[in-house]
């Protein structure tokens, strides 16, 4: 790993952390385009990524998985 994929992967956690959908001022597209972006960057599904932040993927959150 070299030194701008570190930070860029940084970066992404960061607008996440800050974008969470209970953080006042929260913009979801933001959220939703970092997701994305560190998803592909990192190659981690959104869950993996959404279990690091602490917060319950899609399916979880709508009752479909046990």
């Amino acid at each position: 790993m070299n030194r701008e994929f570190l930070q860029r992967r940084n970066a992404l956690w960061q607008r996440l952390r800050l974008n969470l959908p209970e953080e006042p001022g929260a913009d979801s597209q933001v959220f939703e385009t970092a997701l994305t972006e560190l998803s592909i960057l990192i190659q981690w599904d959104h869950s993996r990524i959404l279990a690091g932040l602490g917060q319950p993927d899609e399916a979880e959150a709508e009752g479909e998985r046990p």
